[in-house]
């Protein structure tokens, strides 16, 4: 996106206050006439007073003071109007700022986690902020000066051919050679700046990176090769900056000299002119003042495509995260679900996520409500892609997912993924209190509510052990607390949400196998009349669901009851045998009574 499309589109944002942005465009528009007008009214009165030199002249105060006073009001409206300007666009500059950080931060928030999975938030954060600022301070530039300047410069410039054509041509063939070279210099770093963005985006990435796992770089003693790797990229940015900074130096001594050249050349041809009757003195003094009011607005303009051109390519990545349309969308006659009974059916359902490699092929199962639905097999089988498919994550390519006999397409994603929870194999907690933690899942629970989830997930006791209670802050990604004791916790907001559908991806994972069993044992009553999908490595944890699906590079290969899996002497009982589970044991680690085996509906493929 060239720099004008992109100061385009930034001005574009101020749409919702166009009202606001038009009486100020117009503001600045009466503000460039008045401040023109001011030098002409100027040489005017020259002119008037020079004609008292001439034999028999005399000039008397009545005939300067129309004069005098129209300089004075043109000169005190321009005080006034630019006080008001100033005022109202710094409001509309700060509303917006912050509005569009809000879209921003919403928009990313909508994108699938594809997007998300190969773009580090870093990144992101830094994006919404650097975007935002830049865009600020171009429309606070654009109505206190840059308004002002084009009207100047654009309209009002041609207009001093009216005034004396030859002095109004010189100062238009003066602006012209200011313009080119001007355009030359943006042209030759436009470029180069993008370069310095990139490196500042690889800095802010490489920092935010070892920020967040302090506790690596220390334990691995990594701190030195990390501070080394930060001033590497330092290194680049200050190499790639200055051959940028060189330029627009050479841009600011040449604007300086111009202000001199084209004050000079203006007065040598008036006086020249003068000699030969074709301009007034006045009118060498109106243009004299035309000359350094129009330099200084273009050193303004010069200003102005500086940070513009430094700016641009902040804002061009915060409107390609913001133009980054979700794979994932409702669709105009979306409905709401309201609250389901929790058949999940899986109807030849394939997906890729590169349109090449098949990550799901062919998948169909069905499962009734309150079934347990146990997904093994190796890392990598389509297990969590199969469930990702479920909550909407992403849709799939062929067949459908439905829910109650519905295309999950059909009803809306925020009903939908109302009606399922979530327990991911990382707990991914909130640098909020524990409470807060909590009400993710449901933001209008009462304690009682909060309280029996705490109990249900086996965390009542930690959580009365903590400083603050539930008001405790547990610090970023919950850092405060241990594995077991994060996962509790978000095992606890998934219950506090009240799903029909519960997905469990590891779950327990982090857990030891003295917690692991209390939380399994609590789950029992969880889950209970809940239709629920557990993702496991470790077969203890899914002995006596309902039905197995044994995944292979993202298709069902076999499918059945644990002892019936065993029996068949395929994948799933050498899954088995690895891990010692072939000889009879007691199921002391599992989902042990959850519900009573039913029949299994799933079919492989």
């Amino acid at each position: 996106m060239s720099i004008l499309k992109i100061y385009a589109r930034v001005l574009s944002q101020l749409r919702p206050q166009a009202r606001l942005a038009s009486i100020l465009v117009a503001a600045n528009l009466a503000l460039a006439i008045a401040q023109f007008a001011e030098p002409i009214l100027f040489g005017r009165i020259i002119d008037r007073m020079t004609q008292t030199q001439a034999p028999g002249q005399t000039v008397a105060w009545s005939d300067l003071a129309p004069l005098l006073a129209a300089w004075a009001g043109f000169g005190l409206f321009s005080i006034g109007g630019a006080i008001l300007v100033g005022l109202n666009a710094d409001r509309l500059a700060h509303r917006r700022r912050v509005a569009v950080m809000s879209e921003y931060f919403e928009h990313v928030l909508n994108l699938p986690l594809n997007f998300h999975a190969n773009v580090h938030s870093g990144r992101l954060l830094k994006t919404m902020l650097d975007g935002a600022m830049a865009m600020f301070s171009l429309w606070l530039s654009f109505f206190r000066e840059n308004c002002a300047s084009f009207v100047a410069l654009f309209i009002l410039l041609p207009a001093t051919l009216f005034l004396n054509w030859r002095l109004g041509g010189l100062l238009v063939v003066l602006v012209l050679a200011f313009y080119v070279s001007t355009s030359f210099v943006v042209r030759r770093t436009e470029r180069l700046q993008g370069k310095v963005e990139r490196i500042n985006s690889a800095l802010a990435e490489h920092a935010s990176d070892a920020l967040g796992n302090i506790p690596v770089v220390q334990s691995f003693t990594r701190v030195e090769s990390e501070s080394r790797a930060l001033k590497r990229i330092v290194d680049d940015l200050l190499a790639a900056q200055m051959p940028v900074l060189s330029w627009w130096a050479l841009v600011a001594a040449a604007s300086r000299a111009s202000a001199t050249l084209t004050i000079l050349s203006i007065f040598l041809l008036g006086t020249w002119l003068h000699l030969h009757g074709m301009a007034t003195i006045g009118e060498i003094v109106t243009f004299t003042n035309f000359a350094t009011m129009l330099i200084g607005r273009l050193e303004q303009v010069v200003g102005f495509v500086n940070i513009l051109l430094q700016q641009s390519a902040k804002i061009g990545e915060f409107f390609e995260v913001l133009d980054t349309q979700p794979t994932v969308a409702d669709r105009p006659e979306a409905r709401d679900a309201g609250r389901l009974s929790g058949a999940v059916a899986f109807e030849k359902v394939t997906f890729s996520y590169d349109g090449r490699r098949k990550a799901v092929k062919n998948v169909s199962f069905s499962v009734k409500p309150g079934q347990t639905i146990a997904l093994v097999g190796s890392t990598g089988s389509g297990k969590s892609t199969t469930l990702g498919l479920l909550h909407r994550v992403f849709d799939p390519e062929d067949g459908a997912v439905k829910i109650d006999g519905v295309d999950i397409r059909e009803f809306t994603l925020l009903s939908l993924r109302r009606n399922i929870g979530v327990v991911f194999q990382e707990p991914m907690l909130f640098a909020r209190t524990i409470e807060e933690n909590l009400r993710i899942g449901n933001p209008d629970a009462t304690d009682a509510e909060i309280a029996r989830a705490l109990e249900l997930a086996q965390a009542s006791e930690f959580v009365s052990r903590q400083s603050d209670g539930r008001a405790t802050r547990i610090g970023e990604r919950g850092r405060s607390l241990s594995g077991g004791e994060r996962q509790r916790l978000s095992i606890a907001r998934a219950l506090l949400k009240n799903p029909p559908i519960l997905v469990f991806d590891e779950a327990t994972s982090a857990l030891d196998a003295t917690t692991e069993r209390q939380i399994q044992k609590a789950l029992k009553a969880a889950t209970r009349g809940r239709t629920t999908f557990v993702i496991a490595h470790r077969l203890a944890t899914v002995r006596n669901a309902d039905h197995i699906l044994v995944f292979d590079q993202g298709e069902i290969v076999e499918s059945g009851s644990f002892e019936t899996l065993v029996a068949k002497g395929g994948r799933f009982e050498a899954l088995a045998a690895a891990q010692f589970m072939t000889e009879p044991a007691q199921p002391a680690a599992g989902l042990e009574g959850l519900h009573e085996p039913t029949a299994p509906q799933a079919r492989a493929g």
